[in-house]
């Protein structure tokens, strides 16, 4: 799972990457126009700890997450679009985490002017929706081209995608993203080299003051969600040691600290969700699609498991948990054995019998 950071200059975003990533990166402008930092973290996950005390592994692994502190959005693409090197970085991405100024500090001077939220998400919302209504047309001007010049595919084919991306232009000419289409999958699979980036998911963060409360935005998109966080505290809290973070949080009144809260709502957002593997090896944390079968499922730890796939030994977490351990599953007749069909839930605890 790979997440953007994006958001106009001096909105926080580094200070939010680094309260994720418990990076030090510096927050301050380096007059780089397009930057891109990135770091691999672990995804906070009860579930993993408490297998880890069950089994006494070698190894503990938890699930994976990539952030990427992309800069060189400022609102500025104009009728060009982005760059190719700002949009290829862009396009690679599972989805955007979009960093919205709400703090005042006069140090740090607004570079319109003044703090303004509404205008802030609008503007990035913008140039991410004109980057995709310039690719639309240009990929219309060549599906013409085709269909006018033939001797290639077949004109029904060409006709069916020029009623896509038809349909997807007027989507954006009126002003909203392609994540409000309800496209089949055939329109996904067609769609899927594009790497339009209004079809990704966003999570919108509104980065706050000390004691500030989130703006009153209404932001209702598909596939979209709004959290409110205070980016500079949390940079710093993630930077402490463990103990005094723990008694800062409690000073603060903060529950959780936003790494644990962002990434969370990444999962639901991208629709994710986690597995594990156990024993005495390795206990480990898995990621896949929400409906992932049990043959993807095995993929995922191995071609050479879906390969040779036979059944999947399956168990809820809470079933083991409350029986004690493995032992005691089978005793108990607890292990289901399911077929490649099988669609994993979130937090079972899967082992793939395979042979080749």
């Amino acid at each position: 799972m790979k997440l953007g950071i994006i958001g106009l200059p001096q909105s926080g975003k580094t200070t939010v990457f680094n309260a994720l990533t418990r990076g030090d990166q510096p927050t301050a402008m380096t007059g780089v126009r397009f930057e891109v930092h990135q770091a691999v973290v672990d995804v906070p996950d009860e579930r993993v700890d408490q297998l880890s005390a069950m089994f006494d592994p070698r190894k503990t692994i938890f699930a994976k997450v990539t952030y990427a502190d992309i800069a060189g959005l400022d609102g500025s693409a104009g009728k060009s679009g982005f760059s190719g090197p700002l949009l290829n970085q862009l396009a690679q991405m599972d989805g955007f985490i979009h960093v919205v100024r709400c703090f005042e500090n006069p140090s740090v001077p607004h570079p319109a002017g003044r703090v303004d939220p509404s205008r802030d998400l609008a503007s990035v919302d913008s140039e991410l929706l004109l980057n995709d209504l310039i690719m639309i047309e240009r990929k219309l001007e060549r599906l013409d081209d085709e269909k006018r010049k033939g001797g290639g595919r077949e004109k029904a084919i060409i006709e069916r995608e020029i009623g896509l991306f038809q349909q997807l232009h007027a989507v954006l000419s009126a002003e909203n993203p392609l994540r409000v289409m309800d496209l089949s999958d055939d329109e996904q699979r067609t769609l899927s080299g594009f790497g339009f980036l209004t079809l990704k998911p966003v999570l919108v963060v509104f980065n706050l003051g000390e004691g500030e409360d989130p703006p009153e935005i209404i932001y209702t998109y598909p596939h979209s969600a709004v959290v409110g966080l205070q980016g500079k505290l949390e940079m710093e809290l993630a930077q402490l040691a463990p103990d005094k973070a723990e008694l800062f949080m409690r000073e603060y009144g903060i529950e959780e600290l936003s790494l644990s809260k962002v990434i969370r709502l990444s999962y639901d957002l991208l629709e994710q969700q986690s597995f594990f593997t156990v024993g005495e090896d390795e206990v480990r944390a898995w990621t896949v699609a929400k409906g992932a079968t049990a043959l993807e499922a095995a993929a995922a730890i191995h071609s050479d498991l879906a390969k040779g796939f036979i059944r999947a030994e399956v168990i809820a977490y809470d079933t083991l948990l409350e029986l004690g351990g493995m032992a005691e599953a089978r005793s108990r007749g607890k292990l289901r054995l399911e077929g490649k069909d099988y669609k994993v839930q979130d937090g079972e605890i899967v082992h793939i019998r395979f042979n080749l």
